[in-house]
């Protein structure tokens, strides 16, 4: 039988992610649109649900997984949101390549479009990065990973917010703040420190 804590974690974290999804779901701004600019969208939304999960899975907040576990899962994770993030991009491209160009090269008009193509590329040298995770070590994996992760939160979160677009706007604040306010707890948590050393009392 599963704990009662570990049942309710899991099951708010599902509606912080399903809640927001289901409510684009309803948008009326899909009506007019195809099936790869919905596509794409519903990427989009999926890959800042993914952003939640990361943190709280790599600083072992999510009960009944195992460290070894939460590790694997992150990974498989990570690798999601880039498939993600690929197809949220791919989809917009296809739909309106002079608007897609025109972000990638930081020209686009909107405000949100250069946010979004930061923390894209962040996301990418992120998962370039965790290829060579060994050869690296663990001390500077962390100490490159943390601000690329700030980055794509940052940029992620910003990206969303000044979107009018397929999320509903109270559901979407609210899991971006979860995504900040989770990612700030872990890398607060998880930063690097150095141990003081303790000297010996001398006697007299």
């Amino acid at each position: 039988m599963v704990p009662a804590r570990t049942a309710l974690m899991w099951a708010t974290l599902a509606v912080a992610i399903g809640v927001p999804i289901a409510l684009a779901a309803t948008s009326p701004y899909l009506q007019w649109r195809d099936a790869i600019y919905i596509a794409a969208s519903f990427a989009g939304i999926v890959a800042l649900g993914l952003l939640l999960v990361q943190p709280l899975l790599i600083a072992g907040y999510l009960p009944g997984l195992s460290a070894f576990r939460a590790r694997r899962v992150h990974l498989l994770v990570g690798g999601a949101l880039v498939v993600a993030i690929t197809v949220h991009v791919a989809g917009l491209w296809v739909t309106s390549p002079p608007d897609m160009l025109d972000a990638l090269l930081f020209r686009a008009p909107t405000l949100f479009s250069p946010f979004g193509v930061v923390a894209m590329w962040a996301i990418f040298a992120t998962a370039t990065l965790a290829l060579f995770r060994r050869r690296l070590g663990l001390r500077t994996w962390r100490i490159t990973h943390m601000p690329l992760a700030a980055i794509i939160v940052g940029g992620s979160v910003t990206h969303g917010m000044l979107i009018e677009g397929t999320m509903e706007t109270m559901s979407k604040a609210a899991l971006c703040a979860l995504v900040v306010l989770a990612t700030v707890k872990v890398m607060i948590d998880l930063w690097p420190r150095k141990k003081r050393a303790v000297r010996p009392t001398e006697s007299p």
